[in-house]
């Protein structure tokens, strides 16, 4: 299947592929689980990424919130070799998140200023939660609700949780910190001196 979407891609140039959860696709080879599959899909992307075909106007991009577990050889230059961290959503991102997602939600009393404060390890996805289930909390009181009010979103909040706890995000930041120092001693590494 990677050797054909591959090819595809290649057919079809100018293209994008994209990975989403590459961790669960391509972790780290030799582990103990006696997964001879898993790790022929990892040789077969590394195959495709740096072989003998060139990927010309084809861009590889990948997903992850574990990168601790990919497999190195697909980090190195020339295969996944550039690293972003998505950071977790400022206030002023949460709002605007919040925004969105109630843009066609008839609101009242709702303070999102306020409810952009209070969401603090919330991710996007955890805000889209938090208004849907908030709009539910609404319909389950009346099913003639016309409108969710901010007792709705304070109940939604105990269910609709963060999923970014501080260690979470520590963990994130010590991996790209860790990730930027290797860059740097590499950089440093291969200065000519003469």
């Amino acid at each position: 299947m990677i050797r054909e979407i591959f090819k595809k891609a290649r057919q079809v140039a100018p293209c994008v592929i994209f990975f989403d959860e590459i961790d669960s696709l391509a972790p780290a080879r030799g582990g103990d689980d006696g997964s001879r599959n898993m790790e022929r899909v990892v040789s077969q992307l590394l195959t495709e990424m740096s072989g003998l075909e060139e990927l010309n106007e084809v861009v590889v991009l990948a997903a992850t919130n574990r990168p601790d577990i990919i497999d190195p050889a697909l980090l190195r230059p020339g295969r996944f070799d550039r690293q972003v961290l998505i950071p977790p959503p400022d206030v002023e991102s949460r709002l605007k998140v919040l925004e969105v997602h109630t843009k066609n939600m008839p609101i009242e009393g709702v303070n999102l200023k306020t409810m952009a404060e209070r969401t603090e390890g919330y991710s996007g996805a955890d805000i889209e939660a938090l208004c849907r289930e908030a709009a539910m909390g609404a319909l389950r009181e009346s099913m003639s609700a016309k409108v969710v009010k901010q007792k709705h979103f304070t109940a939604a909040m105990k269910e609709a949780r963060p999923s970014l706890s501080k260690d979470i995000v520590e963990y994130y930041n010590k991996i790209d910190m860790r990730k930027k120092s290797i860059e740097a001693a590499e950089k440093e590494a291969t200065k000519y001196f003469g």
